[in-house]
C-alpha cells in the first residue's frame, strides 16, 4: 500500500519572509505543499500552488482584533480544504492564525525566527514558541530569548 506523503503549508508574510521560506528546497521537493501568503504584486505572479490571504493591519487594538478574526476564519477554511499535516512559517502576523489553527487539531507547527532577527525576537516568534513543536533560530545570539529553540544557522 503507497503511503501519502505529508502536506505542509509554508505560510508567511510577503518580503524577507516569504524569500525565506522560498529557501526550503527541500521542502518542496519532498512533500505535498502549498503557500499561503498575503498579496504583494511578487505573490500574484507566484506559480507555486497558493492561497493569498489577508494580512493584520495595526492601526488600533479594535481594528487588528477585527482582522485577526478575519484572517483566523479565512485561514480555517483553508486548512479545512487542505488539511496539512505540518505548518512551517517563518512569520509574521499572517502566520499566527494558521498556527494556533493547527495546534488545536494537533498538526506540527514549525516556526523559523527571522534571518533578519540576530539579537532581539520578534512579537510573532515570541507568541509560537509558546506552542511550536520545534522553534529554530538562525543566529546563536537569539538562544537567552529562545532557550528551547535549535540553533539552525543561516536559512541561505
Amino acid at each position: 500500500m503507497k503511503q501519502k506523503k505529508k502536506k505542509v503549508c509554508l505560510i508567511s508574510s510577503s518580503g524577507g519572509h516569504l524569500e525565506q521560506i522560498k529557501q526550503l528546497k527541500e521542502v518542496t521537493t519532498r512533500y505535498d505543499y502549498f503557500y499561503v501568503v498575503t498579496r504583494t504584486k511578487a505573490t500574484e505572479a507566484m506559480k507555486q500552488k497558493k492561497y493569498i490571504v489577508s494580512d493584520l493591519i495595526r492601526t488600533n487594538k479594535f481594528v487588528s482584533c477585527v482582522r485577526m478574526a478575519k484572517m483566523m476564519i479565512e485561514q480555517f477554511g483553508i486548512f479545512l480544504k487542505e488539511r496539512p499535516d505540518v505548518i512551517i512559517t517563518t512569520g509574521a502576523a499572517v502566520a499566527i492564525p494558521m498556527c494556533v489553527i493547527g495546534k488545536i487539531f494537533k498538526r506540527k507547527v514549525i516556526y523559523i525566527e527571522s534571518f533578519a532577527r540576530i539579537n532581539t525576537p520578534n512579537k510573532t516568534g515570541q507568541l509560537i514558541y509558546k506552542f511550536a513543536d520545534l522553534f529554530i533560530i538562525q543566529w546563536e545570539e537569539l538562544e537567552k530569548h529562545y532557550p528551547k529553540a535549535v540553533y539552525g544557522g543561516s536559512i541561505y
